[in-house]
């Protein structure tokens, strides 16, 4: 669908609406050639959060053995 700039400026709400329930493209022209154009969103489906990070994080040491004397504050005990 073709519109001149100073139809879609009045009609600009409304066309967002028919853009975004039929997923037609409007193309806006100005004196008969076309400067812009109006498309829809395309969204994604969201990821879930479980699994989101799979094979990007990688654990590089022991998680439950006690933390290394650097990591300790002096108050600690050791276990």
């Amino acid at each position: 669908m073709e519109i001149a700039a100073g139809k879609f400026k009045a009609q600009c709400l409304q066309l967002m609406d028919l853009v975004h329930d039929t997923h037609q493209r409007v193309v806006i022209t100005k004196r008969g050639r076309p400067v812009a154009q109006l498309t829809a969103v395309e969204r994604e489906k969201p990821q879930p959060v479980f699994g989101r990070l799979q094979g990007r994080v990688e654990a590089a040491i022991d998680i439950v053995a006690p933390l290394p004397a650097r990591w300790r504050l002096g108050n600690e005990r050791q276990r």
